[in-house]
């Protein structure tokens, strides 16, 4: 007896009546005097005897005897008692307690249960795989004999011992078509058999992978018979087959992106594509990532915007977008271009056959050219330097009516600003020859001037425009005689083109003399004309230009004066200078040096008395420095090559008042002054030591009075060079001395000599300290 979850009422489940007739032998019926109950099993007490009675099936399972003494067996048991806290059961009698053990009393329900067609309580009280099977086939078998096809197909699916499935496929496959005899009863075995399928697909582990992959393939051609089999189908109800079939296409769809893995992708193909289909096999393919199929499909059915969408795809390789792209782009120019301009890491260089073939097709006037704008988003968005690239906008371009786009390719400098690159990218010379096929003159002229083929530049643009002739003429300003031929180009055509009256011809020649800005007069155009021309009519032109020239002649005088009169200024000079002289005192220093020794100093002076303070010694002076301690004026020695005054030696005197001995002044320059320059000053002393020569009446470093300088002697000219090279400014106060400033105090030679003045430590250790007393 059970409570209800309120405690308000009693009653009673699962009640049932035990026919006690079923439990003896014979006719006579005997009831037990005691009864108790366990989980399964009803344990009656029937005179000495304890019979075990199965509550579900009502059967005896077992009689249980008991050792009595005799005088108990007279007696009988008395009756029967359970514990149920320790599960236990007992008979007793006058004399004794009999233990009644109960173990494992489940152990055979599930049969029980099966017995009866309680599957759901036999897969209960199962206890290993081997009993579920046992159900699982009996419920199969249960359903195939309902004919419950697809029922029947889910149980066979369900056993997983392998000795179960020994023979189960083959086994449910013709028990299944062997039961369709009709055509109804063949549609149910094959939805059975396609159920079995998956529901064994659902029990395989990924181990199995070999049986998966053939139970997979299996299953798809059973669903593409289904599909099949219903579009054959001719029904009345064609409602409910349209919703029959979607339904299956949806659920075989569902199917291939769950067993997309394990599904072998060339057998599953070919199925599909022998069933003939179509959107499953692009699914398919789509599921596998064969996008080329997918695309290939689209393009067959003229739908270029879903083929984009795929092709815009991250997994998509970039090789199919030069694959397609020819299809596309004569499917959907539009859509094509636009999806190309949002791809990235696209070479348009790989799109030119698609863009050709493209623009080999007719277009209407008023259309878009669609490559020309891919193009021209190339080259001036994502700036393109690639010819080919280049070359075809150009072609283009060139094939339009209006040659203005075509102009204004051509004037741009696409690589402008860029280190060492060119200007433009497209190949000149491709460009004049297709411009020239297509008759576009003034793009020609362009390509003639950017070539620097001015010339040809003129000539074809005199065949347009005279006045895009005289603007390529005028583009000329580094050659002026270039420039003023072909102005002379432009005048020839203007004056043999002109139509009218000749005075009015010529009065048009001359307004166009007015516009060369001057670079052309009047005698130049004369022989354009014809001879028999009257001179009146050029009587205005001809007047004008002889008063330029009187004009120009005038100034040419202008400047021949001034030349002449700087020529005497010059010769003056040149006179006066031969005339110039310096006046030296008696005790004049040579400006070399002179030692503190002879001046009584601590340091050594110079003669623009600037000191040399320092702790130098007098041997490392003179060996450093030049020295001489003789007087300006003294008397000289054997200076071959020099003029002498009298018995002094050569000397250089400067404006500023400083004067040299010639050699002092040769050994201080040559010491100051770079190595180059040091070896060209003592080579040409030595040529003017070795050429020597007479001594001449001259002035001291100078040219006789009665001697031109036009014939000047080789000795005269060596001189004169070693003059301009030594004294061309004072070496204290010119260009040598301002040069000194930035010379380091210490050459990299003086480093030893510097390294001896360092300051080294004492050793430390070998002094005393003594300790001053306070």
């Amino acid at each position: 007896m059970d409570s209800s979850p309120n405690g308000d009422e009693n009653f009673v489940e699962n009640k049932a009546l035990l026919d006690y007739s079923k439990l003896v032998e014979g006719d006579e019926v005997a009831k037990p005097s005691s009864l108790v109950v366990s989980e399964f099993h009803f344990l009656l007490l029937i005179g000495n005897k304890v019979k075990v009675v199965n509550r579900i099936s009502e059967q005896i399972v077992e009689e249980l005897h008991f050792d009595q003494t005799p005088e108990s067996v007279s007696r009988g048991i008395i009756g029967l008692c359970s514990d149920a806290s320790a599960g236990l059961f007992y008979a007793y009698d006058q004399n004794s307690v009999f233990q009644v053990s109960v173990n494992d009393e489940g152990r055979d329900m599930w049969k029980v249960y099966l017995n009866l067609k309680e599957f759901t309580e036999a897969l209960a009280n199962c206890r290993d795989p081997l009993q579920r099977d046992q159900v699982y086939l009996e419920q199969a078998e249960a359903a195939f004999s309902a004919k419950d096809f697809v029922r029947a197909a889910s149980f066979y699916a369900k056993p997983v011992l392998y000795v179960l499935e020994n023979g189960i496929y083959a086994a449910c496959s013709s028990g299944f078509f062997r039961a369709g005899s009709s055509s109804a009863r063949l549609k149910m075995a094959e939805d059975a058999l396609r159920t079995f399928l998956l529901r064994k697909l659902d029990n395989l582990t990924k181990d199995d992978k070999c049986q998966i992959t053939m139970i997979s393939t299996w299953a798809t051609e059973l669903y593409l018979d289904k599909i099949n089999r219903l579009l054959l189908e001719d029904d009345t109800t064609s409602e409910n087959r349209s919703f029959e079939y979607q339904s299956i296409t949806r659920e075989f769809r569902a199917f291939l992106s769950d067993c997309k893995e394990v599904l072998d992708e060339a057998t599953t193909m070919k199925l599909l594509e022998s069933y003939g289909r179509v959107d499953e096999l692009v699914y398919f393919a789509n599921l596998k990532e064969q996008y080329e199929i997918v695309i290939h499909h689209y393009i067959q059915q003229g739908q270029a915007k879903k083929a984009l969408e795929v092709l815009q795809k991250p997994a998509v390789p970039t090789d199919l977008q030069y694959k397609f792209a020819p299809d596309l782009i004569m499917l959907d120019a539009y859509e094509t271009v636009e999806s190309w301009m949002i791809t990235k890491d696209l070479n348009p260089r790989k799109l030119i056959p698609a863009m050709m073939r493209y623009s080999s097709e007719p277009h209407a006037k008023n259309e878009t050219h669609e490559v020309i704008k891919y193009l021209e988003f190339c080259v001036h968005r994502l700036q393109n330097e690639d010819p080919g690239i280049h070359n075809l906008l150009l072609s283009l371009y060139a094939k339009k009516e209006d040659d203005g786009a075509l102009l204004r390719f051509l004037q741009c400098k696409f690589g402008k600003g860029r280190p060492n690159g060119p200007d433009f990218f497209y190949d000149p010379k491709y460009a004049l020859r297709l411009c020239l096929k297509e008759k576009r003159m003034r793009a020609c002229v362009h390509i003639y001037s950017m070539m620097s083929m001015h010339e040809e530049a003129v000539a074809l643009a005199l065949q347009v425009d005279p006045e895009l002739a005289m603007a390529e003429a005028d583009k000329v300003e580094d050659d002026e005689d270039l420039r003023k031929k072909l102005w002379l180009m432009v005048a020839k055509h203007v004056v043999e083109q002109e139509k009218g009256t000749k005075r009015e011809n010529i009065r048009k020649a001359i307004a166009f003399l007015k516009e060369t800005d001057g670079l052309l007069k009047i005698e130049d155009i004369l022989p354009f004309f014809p001879d028999f021309a009257l001179i009146d009519d050029f009587k205005e032109a001809i007047c004008s230009s002889l008063e330029d020239y009187n004009q120009q002649i005038e100034k040419l005088k202008e400047e021949m004066n001034d030349a002449t009169h700087g020529a005497d200024n010059i010769r003056n000079d040149i006179s006066a200078l031969a005339q110039r002289y310096a006046v030296i005192e008696r005790d004049e220093e040579c400006g070399v040096m002179a030692f503190p020794d002879l001046l009584g100093l601590d340091y050594p002076l110079f003669s623009c008395h600037h000191g040399l303070v320092g702790f130098v010694s007098d041997s490392e002076l003179r060996s450093k420095y030049q020295v001489c301690k003789r007087k300006i004026l003294s008397v000289g020695g054997d200076y071959r090559g020099y003029a002498s005054v009298g018995p002094m030696a050569p000397f250089y005197v400067f404006p500023c008042g400083h004067a040299f001995h010639a050699q002092c002044l040769i050994a201080h320059i040559t010491r100051c002054t770079d190595r180059t320059q040091a070896e060209y000053i003592l080579d040409l002393q030595k040529q003017l030591t070795l050429l020597g020569g007479e001594p001449r009446e001259e002035l001291n470093g100078g040219l006789t009075r009665s001697e031109s300088i036009t014939s000047m002697t080789p000795l005269d000219k060596i001189r004169s060079q070693l003059d301009d090279a030594i004294a061309s400014d004072c070496p204290f106060c010119g260009e040598l001395m301002i040069r000194e400033i930035s010379s380091p105090f210490i050459l990299p030679e003086e480093a030893q000599q510097v390294a001896s003045w360092e300051i080294k430590p004492h050793n430390l250790g070998s002094q005393k300290s003594l300790s001053l007393a306070s």
